[in-house]
């Protein structure tokens, strides 16, 4: 997207030339996958061919805001101030900065389902710095137009969207339109599930640090959850991604346990 960038060890993104004005705006250009990104294709059609029927082929994709984040930033962040002086004082130019990547992470959705994902999950890890007003300006209606557009071409492509820390934000999540709503380990699984409503399935969210305990812990925790999110829409599933130095065989665990649950 004529955005250069690095991934630096300890420090994970940077981007060497923030995004911060309309002419840096002007400069970005639209994501074209199979020009910049042909491997990743190449890669899931490889897989699907692998795996056969045996699992499902997942895809992600990053969330216009949380990419719009990492660019104006300049790389991660705590406080965002850069991004949030942005918006709140020249909130055209971000608008036009989603834009870019509203219209590019449609394409790229499309593109690794015709390549093999069989559902893909967006990341909006960073919407959850907004308030609930704010996601509800520079978030949620790109979001929306993404699964709108996926779902014109692509209507039986489950989509699903995390975003971590998002109890503040719960409800809103299913206005945007996808399959699955994937919640952190932060809210209470039967409480989300009322929250969220019938129509849309749930995602997770076993906290990563569970992975730590007993295997009769990591049972357990399980248990609770499948039994909290009841008997239909739900993928059993972390509330986050697993953390280094997790013991490989209580991962192995989660699994077993988690394949020999039935209704």
């Amino acid at each position: 997207m004529n955005i250069p960038f690095d991934i630096v060890k300890g420090k994970g993104p940077v981007i060497y030339s923030p995004i911060r004005t309309a002419d840096d705006v002007a400069q970005v250009r639209e994501f074209v996958p199979e020009e910049s990104v042909p491997y990743v294709g190449e890669a899931l059609t490889i897989l699907r061919e692998e795996v056969k029927s045996d699992a499902a082929v997942l895809g992600f994709v990053g969330a216009p805001f949380t990419l719009a984040s990492y660019v104006v930033e300049g790389g991660s962040s705590k406080h965002f101030t850069k991004i949030k002086r942005l918006a709140f004082s020249q909130p055209q130019v971000l608008h036009s900065l989603l834009q870019k990547f509203t219209n590019s992470m449609a394409q790229y959705i499309k593109y690794q389902a015709d390549n093999g994902a069989q559902a893909v999950q967006i990341f909006d890890s960073w919407a959850t710095e907004l308030s609930p007003v704010d996601f509800e300006e520079f978030s949620l209606p790109y979001l929306k137009q993404i699964v709108d557009s996926v779902k014109k071409t692509h209507p039986d492509l489950p989509l699903i969207l995390y975003a971590s820390g998002s109890g503040g934000l719960v409800e809103r999540l299913p206005s945007t339109g996808v399959d699955v709503v994937s919640l952190d380990w932060t809210v209470d699984m039967a409480e989300g599930r009322r929250r969220l409503g019938s129509d849309v399935a749930v995602q997770g969210n076993v906290d990563p640090g569970v992975l730590f305990g007993s295997k009769e812990f990591i049972t357990d925790r399980i248990n609770d959850t499948v039994r909290k999110a009841g008997s239909s829409k739900h993928i059993l599933n972390l509330g986050h991604g697993i953390v280094v130095g997790t013991p490989e065989e209580n991962v192995a665990h989660f699994f077993e346990v988690a394949k020999g649950i039935r209704y």
